[in-house]
């Protein structure tokens, strides 16, 4: 029932924001468990992983490769990448430490997580700060490639984050994107990005592959969680987690929902 209404609430943009940020800020005082870095569905290819990982990094494989696949298309080597919506820091700190960018700084609207990853993410080159996706705290043309990994649906103004991912961008510079959208929201998202000032070089769905993480997944998240939270939370974390059998992996398994990764270019001049 709780999970239910929060659902029902964060349709609406005008509570959408406040909802999440208040929730986000939760979970960063409830849960700070260093193990857990990660808050996104994950991705699973149909063949088995090939991505070379470190040990330490090997718990969060499925949540590691949806970072990957998303700039997978784009050369970071030496170059400036603002992620927005970096939650618990994990994906920035994979980008950092393995693709080899110059810098790649995380914003995220919950100062505590911001806190969380200052204090657990301390990497050469890696930073973290608190902004508004909407309202991003930087110069134009800061940035040579943004990433948005499972962010965007909380955003109240999915234009206003779009003017402002082209806005930060250096001429020629990339976008890289996955998110799900359930509903007339896939309509609603197509238009959004296409009245963007960004040109689209790559769509994806992923419906599949999310899928083959989520429920190869569901045990470690599970065990991750149980017992950190007040029972009538329960249901409500289970979905927000995407554990097998949950609202939104039935959504995904019926196509109701559909997760797509994009690549975006700003134009040269």
């Amino acid at each position: 029932m709780l999970a239910n209404l929060f659902r029902r609430l964060v349709r609406a943009p005008i509570l959408r924001r406040f909802l999440w940020r208040r929730w986000y800020n939760y979970l960063a005082r409830r849960h700070a468990d260093r193990r857990w870095t990660f808050m996104n569905y994950g991705y699973q290819a149909s063949v088995d992983g090939q991505l070379a990982l470190e040990p330490a990094d090997e718990p969060d494989r499925y949540c590691i490769q949806l970072y990957h696949r998303t700039v997978s298309d784009v050369e970071l080597a030496g170059k400036e990448v603002l992620e927005v919506g970096s939650g618990r820091g994990g994906g920035a700190s994979y980008i950092q430490r393995y693709l080899g960018p110059a810098t790649t700084v995380g914003v995220d609207f919950s100062e505590e997580a911001v806190a969380f990853c200052r204090a657990n993410h301390q990497v050469p080159g890696l930073s973290f700060r608190q902004g508004d996706a909407e309202a991003l705290p930087f110069d134009d043309q800061s940035f040579d490639v943004v990433v948005n990994v499972e962010s965007s649906h909380c955003y109240g103004s999915m234009t206003a984050f779009l003017w402002e991912v082209a806005r930060v961008l250096r001429p020629g510079g990339h976008f890289c994107f996955a998110d799900l959208r359930a509903g007339a929201e896939q309509t609603l998202l197509q238009e959004q990005l296409a009245a963007s000032a960004l040109n689209l070089v790559l769509e994806e769905e992923i419906n599949r592959e999310v899928l083959r993480a989520m429920e190869a997944d569901s045990q470690r998240k599970l065990e991750l969680i149980q017992g950190q939270f007040p029972r009538w939370l329960g249901k409500a974390f289970r979905d927000f987690a995407g554990l097998r059998e949950s609202t939104v992996w039935r959504h995904l398994q019926s196509g109701q929902a559909r997760y797509v990764r994009y690549v975006f270019r700003k134009a040269a001049s």
